[in-house]
């Protein structure tokens, strides 16, 4: 028996050529025993008739606020009646809202009241996909806890090729059916997490500083998934950009170095896990100047100290605590990975080569190496972060169970 099986599922369907396979996705749901009631926009009846899907989910389609002869849809009940929410196709303009908390149709409504998981599956043009501000509302939805089903790479309505294809309804299924499983036993359950992430900076004088290029979305990916695992996350970030209001996810913003290794010894007694995925700077300025330092010599000499070493002092004092770290290699990346697992003390190690293209800082996607205390080394493919992000987790619940 399908874990879907009994399930009250909400299907919002937005505005896009992707509602066509919509009906497929409601025969698969109805097919796995769940209840599913859908709710369009408006916008979305120009490609797929309510008549159509009403007959498939065997429910009446809800597409505004007043029923025939006046009556009331209730956006509340809905919110309180489903076991899940999935808002697929999510466009361009319905994630934009959902992000802002915009409320102009009946499905945005339902969606701001939902007490439910809710799941959402892009799908639009793959430039509007690429586009900055919908990369930033992704990241916003899965901040605050809902569940991204990624879309695919392939040929759009447009004729282009590339990302931005709606997720395949099997695919949604799958993604469900596997957040339910979850649900049952987490993996990551009672867990307590710790998850470094983003640069530090190191001051040089009041305006000045060492850093790097990190942008610090990897470590924030892992702190979603292991939230999403059952994990209760203390993510311990450097400067970033980025923001998270994940219920599970205490974030502790930090600057230097020195202060994210005090912060992780801190939490780290009463720590399962700990994740290091922040990109520490090795060296600190000896000397920071109170004023700024003025332009004058032909040559400037900074002499430099070295930074605590976050992993290998906790690494140093583990006991029950499992211990993970990133490598960032250019050459010998293998061999230089296995050293760090070593000297530091590690259980895992994730490998990052800037050789692979398409990893590294401020990219979308990133190839690591697994490398565990064993030494055994477990390549993966090209992925999103968010996907990398899964592995890892999956790789740590793996090597943890041992």
């Amino acid at each position: 028996m399908s874990v879907l099986s009994g399930k009250k599922i909400i299907l919002g369907i937005s505005g896009g050529i992707a509602a066509y396979k919509t009906a497929n996705l409601v025969r698969l749901l109805i097919k796995a025993g769940a209840q599913v009631q859908v709710i369009m926009s408006p916008a979305s009846c120009a490609f797929i008739t309510p008549l159509t899907l009403a007959t498939l989910s065997k429910r009446p389609v809800y597409t505004q606020f007043e029923k025939d002869f006046g009556e009331w849809t209730n956006h509340v009940e809905l919110g309180l009646w489903a076991d899940a929410m999935i808002v697929a196709p999510a466009s361009a303009n319905t994630l934009a809202k959902m992000a802002n908390g915009l409320c102009d149709n009946l499905l945005l409504a339902t969606y701001l009241s939902a007490k439910c998981p809710v799941f959402f599956a892009p799908a639009m043009d793959l430039d509007m996909f690429a586009h900055p501000s919908t990369k930033e509302n992704i990241s916003k939805l899965k901040s605050y806890g809902n569940i991204e089903v990624e879309s695919e790479f392939g040929e759009l309505a447009s004729g282009l090729v590339g990302q931005g294809r709606m997720a395949e309804p099997e695919t949604i299924i799958q993604k469900m059916t596997g957040f339910f499983n979850n649900q049952t036993t987490p993996d990551l359950k009672d867990k307590k997490v710790v998850i470094t992430a983003g640069p530090t900076y190191e001051p040089l004088d009041p305006v000045r500083f060492i850093g790097n290029h990190s942008t610090g979305k990897m470590g924030f990916d892992i702190a979603v998934e292991a939230a999403s695992r059952g994990a209760e996350v203390v993510l311990i970030t450097g400067p970033t950009f980025l923001k998270i209001t994940h219920p599970a996810i205490k974030m502790v913003r930090v600057t230097t170095a020195n202060e994210m290794y005090q912060q992780c010894h801190k939490f780290f007694s009463s720590t399962d896990i700990v994740i290091g995925a922040a990109a520490v700077a090795d060296y600190r300025p000896k000397v920071v100047a109170d004023q700024k330092i003025k332009k004058n010599d032909e040559e400037f000499v900074i002499a430099l100290e070295k930074n605590p070493d976050i992993l290998a002092s906790l690494g140093a004092v583990k006991s029950h605590q499992f211990l993970v770290g990133f490598a960032l290699e250019t050459e010998n990346e293998i061999e230089y990975a296995k050293s760090k697992l070593k000297k530091k003390n590690l259980d895992l190690i994730v490998l990052n080569s800037l050789n692979d293209k398409g990893a590294g800082f401020g990219k979308p996607t990133n190839k690591v190496t697994f490398i565990d205390k064993d030494f055994n080394v477990f390549p993966q493919e090209l992925k999103s972060k968010e996907a990398v992000a899964k592995d890892i987790i999956d790789q740590i619940v793996k090597s943890y169970a041992k």
